[in-house]
């Protein structure tokens, strides 16, 4: 979920910025785009 809607589903903006400063403060950001590989997966037959 990317972070600009962290503050509409936390509903406070002060702790909105707390909880994702504190999550954020030494993370790597990574934005996948395109279609998941776990649903490619998911319908392939198994041997």
């Amino acid at each position: 979920m990317p972070v600009d809607h962290w503050y509409e589903i936390i509903g406070i903006p002060t702790l909105a910025d707390a909880v994702l400063d504190r999550l954020l403060h030494n993370a790597h950001r990574i934005e996948l785009a395109g279609e998941s590989l776990r649903k490619r997966k998911a319908a392939e037959p198994t041997a």
